[in-house]
C-alpha cells in the first residue's frame, strides 16, 4: 500500500519547476471533488474521520500529499519518513509559532509551543529548571492528596461520564500543582477558569479568526481575559513566596547564567502549560478507561499491580507499574491527544523529494502513522503488549510513536504527564471496577483537540 501511494503522488504531482532541482517533484495538484466545500475546505472531513481523509490522501499522493483548508492550499505529511524530516528540522525551515497562530495563537500566545529557534531555545533551557527529577518527585506527592480530594465527591454510576469527571478532576489537579491549591478560589471561579480553558481550545475549529461575538474565536477571546486575570492576581505572592507549586517554580527558576521569566513569560507559559496538562491527561486516561472497561483482563492486571502498592506511591513506584505503563503508551497510540501537529515553511525545503516552498502551511498527521501496517500488527487492535520487551513495536521506527511531537518542540511535560496519570489509574483501581461494551466506539469530535461527545460513559462500581 505504501509503494501505490508514494507511486501515485508521483503521478498526480508535476515534475520539477522553476528552482526545482532534479528529480525534486512539487507538491501534487488535488484532483477534482478533492477541495472540500468552497473556502472552508476539507476542514469538515478532518472533523469527521482525520484517520481516514488520511488515509486516502496517502493511497492517491503518498508522504506529501495536497491539503486545502480555509482558502489555503497547505502540504499534508504522511508516514514517519516524512513526518520525521519536519520534526527533525535539520535546516530550520519549519516553524511552529506562524502555524499555530493561525489556530490558537491569541489565545495560548507567547506559550512554548508558540515561539521558534534560538528564542524557544532560550525559554526551553529555563522550563526544564521546572521538570528535573527532584521536582517530579515534589509533584508526585502533591499528586496523591490532589487526586483523593478530587475523586471524594465521585459516586458509582451506571453510566459514569468518565471524560467530564476526568476532565475536571484534571484541572484540580492542575490547580493544586500549578496553583498551590489556589485556597482563596471557590468552586465558582475554578469552573469559570475551565470553561475558558474549553473556550481557548475550540477556537482551532473556529472559521471566523477575528474577536467576533458569538463564534468560538469570540469565545476565547474572553476565555484569555479570564485566564490572565486569574494569574495576575497570584503573581505577586508567587513572586514573594518559594513553595513548590508550578507557578512559583516559574517565578522563581533560572539557569546557571542568571536568566529567569518576566511576569509576562510566567503567565503565558502557564496558560499554555495549564491547558497542556489537564486537556491531555483527559483525553488519554478516559481512552484507557474505555480500554480497560472492554478488556478485563487488562483491567485485572493493572490492578494487582496497583493494589501491591500503598495508597500514596512514590515516583519510582509509579514508573514501576509496568502494565499501567504498557496500558498509557497504548492508549497514546490509538487516541493521541493531538492527532495532527502544524508547522509553517519560512524557506523552501525538500520533505521526500517534494519541494515545499516558503510561505507553505503544512501539517503533521501524526494520528495517521500510529495505524500504519506496515509498522504496527493489527493496528486497530488494543494490544498493550506490543510495547512490551519482546516486540517493542514502537521502534520499527524512529518516528512510528509520536504522541508528543519530536524533536526540539518535544512535549516538555511528557514525563510529569505520564506520572500524573499513573497516579489517577492507581487510584481507579484500586478503588473502583468498570465495564463498557466491547462493541461501544466513542463519537470523537475532532474540531480541536478531540474529545468524546458522549462522555464516554462507563458503568463504574465501588470495590
Amino acid at each position: 500500500m505504501a509503494a501505490e501511494g508514494i507511486e501515485a503522488g508521483r503521478r498526480a504531482g508535476p515534475r520539477e519547476g522553476p528552482g526545482e532541482g532534479a528529480g525534486v517533484r512539487a507538491i501534487p495538484v488535488q484532483r477534482r471533488g478533492e477541495r472540500g466545500v468552497p473556502w472552508i475546505g476539507q476542514l469538515f472531513e478532518y472533523a469527521k474521520d482525520p484517520v481516514a481523509l488520511y488515509r486516502r490522501s496517502w493511497e492517491r499522493y503518498g508522504p506529501v500529499a495536497p491539503f486545502h483548508v480555509l482558502g489555503k492550499d497547505s502540504a499534508l505529511l504522511l508516514g514517519p519518513d516524512a513526518i520525521g524530516e519536519a520534526l527533525l528540522n535539520k535546516d530550520k525551515a519549519f516553524a511552529n509559532e506562524p502555524a499555530w497562530a493561525q489556530l490558537v495563537g491569541p489565545f495560548f500566545h507567547r506559550g512554548l509551543m508558540l515561539i521558534d529557534f534560538d528564542e524557544h531555545l532560550a525559554h526551553r533551557r529555563i522550563m526544564q529548571q521546572a521538570f528535573t527529577r527532584e521536582r517530579l518527585a515534589a509533584y508526585t506527592r502533591r499528586l496523591h492528596p490532589a487526586i483523593e480530594r478530587g475523586m471524594a465527591s465521585w459516586e458509582a454510576d451506571g453510566a459514569f461520564p468518565s471524560y467530564w469527571k476526568l476532565k475536571q478532576l484534571t484541572l484540580d489537579i492542575a490547580a493544586d500543582l500549578f496553583m498551590g491549591g489556589a485556597k482563596d478560589t471557590g468552586q465558582a471561579e475554578m469552573d469559570r477558569v475551565n470553561k475558558a480553558f474549553v473556550a481557548c481550545v475550540q477556537a482551532a475549529a473556529g472559521v471566523v479568526r477575528a474577536d467576533v461575538p458569538f463564534t468560538r474565536w469570540g469565545r476565547a477571546y474572553r476565555g484569555r481575559k479570564v485566564l490572565e486575570e486569574f494569574l495576575r492576581h497570584y503573581l505577586p505572592t508567587r513572586r514573594r513566596e518559594r513553595t513548590d507549586d508550578i507557578f512559583s517554580v516559574l517565578c522563581h527558576i533560572e539557569t546557571e547564567d542568571g536568566e529567569r521569566f518576566t511576569d509576562d513569560d510566567v503567565v503565558n507559559h502557564m496558560i499554555f502549560l495549564m491547558m497542556a496538562a489537564h486537556d491531555t491527561s483527559t483525553v488519554t486516561t478516559s481512552t484507557i478507561l474505555q480500554h480497560l472497561g472492554q478488556h478485563p483482563d487488562w483491567q485485572a492486571r493493572c490492578r494487582a499491580q496497583a493494589l501491591a502498592l500503598g495508597p500514596a506511591p512514590s515516583m519510582a513506584e509509579l514508573e514501576g507499574l509496568e502494565a499501567i505503563d504498557l496500558v498509557m503508551r497504548e492508549a497514546l497510540r490509538l487516541q493521541a491527544p493531538v492527532p495532527t501537529l502544524v508547522r509553517y515553511a519560512v524557506r523552501d525545503t525538500t520533505v521526500q523529494g517534494v519541494r515545499i516552498p516558503a510561505g507553505t502551511d503544512v501539517l503533521l498527521g501524526i494520528q495517521f502513522t500510529h495505524f500504519m501496517e506496515e509498522y504496527w500488527t493489527d493496528p486497530t487492535a488494543f494490544d498493550p503488549d506490543r510495547f512490551g520487551p519482546e516486540r517493542r513495536e514502537d521502534r520499527s521506527h524512529r518516528y512510528a510513536w509520536e504522541p508528543f511531537g519530536g524533536g526540539v518542540h518535544k512535549c516538555i511535560g511528557m514525563y510529569f504527564a505520564g506520572l500524573e496519570i499513573k497516579a489517577i489509574m492507581h487510584r481507579l483501581l484500586r478503588e473502583y471496577r468498570w465495564t463498557v461494551d466491547p462493541a461501544y466506539v466513542p463519537p470523537i469530535d475532532y474540531h480541536s483537540l478531540p474529545f468524546p461527545k458522549d462522555g464516554r460513559p462507563v458503568d463504574l462500581v465501588g470495590l
